[in-house]
């Protein structure tokens, strides 16, 4: 656990990819820092039910899971998750994070960085 990608796209969504472990991790720390939302609390229980969702996810043939959020929450800018994706990659149960846009990248950085993550790269998309 030492090297870690933050994507961003041209609408300003941060993308990590991460495994499930690592995830839950990351998820449990963003509500310590960030605190509760609907989305967070969505977003851990898809995490803790990942056979699950993600069985659900390819039978109906989904890439992404947008977990609930508050109206409350999205207007005053508190939303943190905003979707998922759930995948397995050479056996191991992975999934890639979109983190909303008003969420600033020093915040996604600052939770890697307390997970153990030493080396974190940003990357832009250009177009």
């Amino acid at each position: 656990m030492d090297e870690v990608v933050i994507r961003i796209d041209l609408g300003k969504y941060k993308y990590i990819d991460l495994d499930l472990d690592s995830a839950l991790k990351f998820v449990n720390e963003a509500i310590k820092v960030h605190g509760a939302t609907l989305d967070l609390e969505e977003t851990l229980r898809y995490l803790r039910n990942f056979d699950e969702f993600y069985s659900y996810m390819q039978r109906k043939f989904k890439d992404f899971i947008t977990p609930p959020k508050s109206s409350r929450e999205l207007v005053s800018g508190k939303v943190f998750i905003h979707r998922l994706k759930l995948y397995v990659k050479d056996h191991v149960r992975r999934t890639v994070l979109v983190i909303d846009r008003r969420v600033d990248v020093d915040t996604v950085k600052n939770i890697l960085y307390k997970l153990g993550y030493s080396h974190i790269s940003i990357e832009r998309e250009l177009f």
